[in-house]
């Protein structure tokens, strides 16, 4: 079991295969680093350093009360990268770990990052604003704080059919898929679990996508139930200079799990690494 302490002495669980270019990854709401299995196997296969942390409160990482933010969870990702002194890293993030990743570079700086990766992610903006109309109305980031309240087990259950398009016609989404989210999900403390809908809904990253100068590939589902497309995944590929954007036709919001869906991911994602 490989950890790092944060300066608030937060330990931060990690998993670490294989050698060459490292590649970290970050994992959205509600999950852990082991949603990236798949990911992290690939690039170790292919001559990669491929690593993945569990966010604070997520996982095996310490359950913080406080702490649960975007600024320190960018800080935690960045003292995983120093304390494994890590350079040229590629990030690939997906969701929430979307905006982990933008604020790191927003704070941060790009001097140990050579690409990245945004996976049906949540900048610049979740939350319907007058500026921000193709955005989500609060009420439904209301209705996701109530459900985690009422019953989460129920809640995250429920919440995986949406997360992978499980209610469409011909998904290829398995019940493998909705089990693994749920006990991923459970493993999240209640208190992060609200506090990250704060996190995710209501932070403006457009100024920290700015700061990207460095190549990116914005990867986003036409079919995304959890983060619409129209509102992030296309906001930020005309935000970022150097940024490419591809759209996955039918796409659900967990797609890199999704039989068909996740070989393409994987695909693409050696490709890139590869550019």
């Amino acid at each position: 079991m490989a950890f790092v302490t944060t300066r608030d002495g937060a330990e931060i669980f990690y998993k670490d295969w294989g050698t060459g270019s490292p590649v970290v990854f970050s994992h959205g709401w509600p999950l852990m680093g082991d949603v990236w299995d798949d990911q992290l196997n690939v690039v170790a296969e292919n001559g990669y350093r491929g690593i993945a942390h569990d966010r604070r409160s997520h996982g095996r990482s310490t359950q913080t009360w406080h702490g649960n933010d975007m600024d320190t969870w960018a800080d935690d990702l960045a003292q995983l990268i120093e304390t494994l002194d890590l350079q040229d890293v590629t990030l690939v993030a997906h969701s929430m770990g979307g905006g982990e990743v933008s604020r790191y570079i927003g704070r941060h700086g790009t001097s140990r990052v050579g690409k990245v990766v945004l996976l049906s992610a949540i900048p610049p903006l979740m939350l319907k604003t007058k500026s921000n109309p193709e955005g989500t109305p609060m009420e439904v980031f209301d209705a996701l704080r109530d459900g985690i309240r009422q019953e989460r087990s129920q809640f995250w259950e429920n919440l995986s059919e949406t997360f992978y398009s499980a209610n469409r016609p011909g998904s290829k989404v398995t019940q493998g898929n909705r089990d693994a989210f749920w006990l991923m999900a459970m493993q999240q403390s209640i208190k992060a679990a609200l506090d990250c809908v704060r996190e995710f809904s209501e932070t403006d990253f457009t100024e920290d996508l700015r700061r990207f100068d460095i190549p990116t590939l914005v990867i986003h589902g036409d079919d995304d139930q959890i983060v619409p497309i129209e509102a992030s995944g296309k906001k930020s590929a005309e935000i970022i200079s150097d940024a490419t954007l591809k759209i996955y036709e039918g796409g659900a919001h967990g797609l890199a799990s999704v039989p068909g869906y996740k070989e393409r991911f994987n695909n693409d994602l050696l490709a890139f690494l590869k550019s």
